[in-house]
């Protein structure tokens, strides 16, 4: 295969921009820290399946399960603060913030790795980075903005995904992907009491236990494409791959959002689509040399 990096980073936005929405559909009535909980025990499929794959391979050195279990806590411990940050400010200020953290992957992945891409690449990089805050961009009541708490927690999102992206290409030079998606299983798993304790008592006793296979379902997309993810770091750079999906998920959510929720996007996010489209045909197309990985 030519670009195998291609063809798991499209999935990956693909299932994560179907996730996204039905998501969204969901968070009214389910609190998010039991929509957490169920997420993580679906990372078990694909992890077994994974494992599975390469004969329960598994990297069990010192070095190997510390780098797993930092990919694994940035990325459950970003979307626990997550569910802090949006319980105490607006969202539509809160997601913009986070959807920068490809700006620390990049940073990390052209000094640490030397990674280097071409023109195309670039402008590609460029629009995607200029895409991701359009997409969360609303207008609305600036009241509760004033809040540093909430503030400093979309920062610290914001800085664990963007670290775990790096951290993510960085360990594929070490191990292979699939016990990197084992401990951020098991990670995400050992997260749940956190996530339970986080749980209003009242919800919860509210919560319909009959809607958990549809809830599972949906977040199933999240946990394969995760996995795929890994594997797109495996075979490309950080600096193209995380961009690229960062942007191309919520494309995903914008379109099926409207077709799904009649959600009409404003103007920003009307331009987000087309930044992310032309973004992601430039992040395509760029020459298989400029993109070649280590």
């Amino acid at each position: 295969m030519q670009k195998p990096w291609l063809l798991f980073a499209v999935a990956v936005t693909v299932m994560w921009g179907l996730w996204g929405a039905l998501t969204a559909m969901l968070a009214s009535s389910t609190p998010s820290t039991i929509i957490y909980s169920i997420w993580a025990v679906t990372m078990v499929i694909p992890c077994v399946i994974a494992l599975k794959l390469v004969g329960w391979k598994l990297a069990t050195d010192k070095y190997s399960i510390l780098l797993g279990c930092t990919i694994g806590f940035l990325g459950s411990g970003g979307q626990m603060l997550l569910f802090h940050a949006v319980d105490t400010g607006p969202a539509y200020l809160i997601f913009p913030i986070v959807s920068l953290s490809p700006l620390i992957t990049i940073v990390l992945s052209f000094l640490l790795l030397k990674e280097r891409t071409g023109k195309l690449g670039t402008i590609g990089i460029c629009l995607a980075l200029i895409t991701l805050p359009l997409f969360e961009y609303s207008q609305g009541d600036e009241s509760s903005t004033h809040n540093l708490v909430w503030f400093l927690l979309a920062i610290s999102v914001m800085a664990a995904w963007g670290l775990q992206a790096f951290f993510m290409k960085f360990s594929n030079n070490h191990m292979n992907a699939e016990s990197i998606f084992f401990y951020m299983t098991i990670t995400g798993l050992l997260l749940i009491p956190v996530a339970y304790f986080m749980t209003d008592t009242q919800s919860l006793k509210d919560f319909d236990f009959s809607t958990i296979p549809s809830i599972a379902g949906i977040q199933i997309l999240n946990s394969i494409g995760a996995l795929c993810l890994v594997y797109a770091f495996r075979y490309g750079k950080a600096m193209v791959v995380s961009p690229l999906t960062n942007a191309g998920a919520p494309l995903i959510s914008s379109i099926l959002s409207i077709l799904f929720i009649g959600i009409i996007p404003n103007e920003f996010k009307i331009l987000g689509i087309i930044l992310a489209i032309i973004a992601a045909i430039l992040l395509a197309i760029e020459p298989e040399d400029n993109k070649s990985s280590n």
